[in-house]
């Protein structure tokens, strides 16, 4: 898929929590040059996505924004903020500015997951005005959660862009997801035994 088809910024989320956000986010980053920005980070004690992101594809630090919430806590947005006796407004969310050509938006976890007492990861997306990538599991299970992330982006109007699935291909669950789905399937990245950024590179390239 040429560079010029990727929208000039869009919001990577995905079916459920650790299904390779982060990791579908890092290919994309490295193979577009692109900058990357997670407006909100649960969990400080290991590794943030944000510098999981970088050391993955060797980029600048300017291809980097700080994250608008950093909690302390790997639980969802509302309860880790609730822990650390933070409350997340929904107005202190704005696109960063940026250089390059493309801005990568990550999610965290799906897009029903609460921000607050009333807003959701689907209300973030929505103010930020960006199409959606959905990251999916290629295995049994994933199309219901597909389809129901499918329908809540387009219930609020929100444009998605295509589906990347992650993990061993599966032929059966692609055409699913394109015909009930009624979207693309952009890339299906199969597992990465080894990370650096030359290896991403050539992931993105043989896949997008």
């Amino acid at each position: 898929m040429p560079e010029n088809k990727f929208p000039q910024a869009f919001f990577v989320t995905g079916t459920d929590t650790g299904i390779g956000k982060t990791v579908i986010s890092a290919i994309l980053a490295k193979g577009l040059g692109a900058t990357y920005w997670k407006p909100v980070q649960s969990g400080l004690k290991e590794e943030t996505d944000t510098e999981a992101v970088k050391r993955l594809t060797g980029l600048s630090q300017p291809h980097f924004k700080p994250e608008a919430y950093r909690l302390t806590e790997p639980l969802s947005p509302h309860a880790s903020a609730a822990i650390d006796g933070v409350e997340i407004t929904m107005e202190d969310f704005r696109l960063p500015e940026y250089n390059t050509n493309h801005l990568i938006v990550e999610g965290a976890g799906g897009v029903l997951v609460p921000l607050n007492r009333g807003k959701m990861i689907i209300d973030l997306v929505a103010r930020l005005k960006l199409p959606a990538l959905v990251v999916a599991r290629s295995e049994l299970g994933t199309l219901n959660h597909t389809f129901l992330t499918l329908q809540a982006l387009r219930n609020r109007n929100i444009p998605v862009f295509g589906v990347v699935m992650n993990g061993s291909r599966n032929e059966s669950n692609r055409k699913a997801i394109e015909y009930y789905g009624k979207t693309s399937v952009l890339a299906e990245i199969e597992p990465i035994t080894e990370m650096n950024p030359n290896k991403l590179g050539h992931i993105f390239k043989a896949n997008f």
